[in-house]
């Protein structure tokens, strides 16, 4: 279900997973899945985060999504959402 492929806008190793939920492929940077594994946030609460949480844009072209305790911050390049970092509220 998972693949590691090369990420080519910023050639970092990332994961993916297809969300049903969003009909979006989902990339997660390794610094994502280090801050997902020390805070305890799952796969599914960060599809439920970018789908539900209240949004605000940083420049250049950043997403802040802001759900229960925590920020998923994130990119959306073509098809694809590219979560770069979770950081608490």
């Amino acid at each position: 279900m998972y693949k590691i492929e090369r990420f080519k806008y910023k050639r970092i190793y990332s994961t993916y997973k297809y969300s049903r939920v969003l009909h979006l492929v989902i990339r997660y940077s390794r610094h994502a899945r280090e801050q997902m594994i020390a805070r305890g946030i799952s796969e599914k609460e960060i599809q439920e985060a970018i789908k539900r949480g209240s949004k605000s844009i940083q420049k250049p072209d950043k997403i802040l999504s802001y759900y229960k305790y925590f920020c998923v911050i994130y990119k959306k390049i073509g098809n694809n959402l590219y979560v770069i970092t979770v950081k608490p509220r």
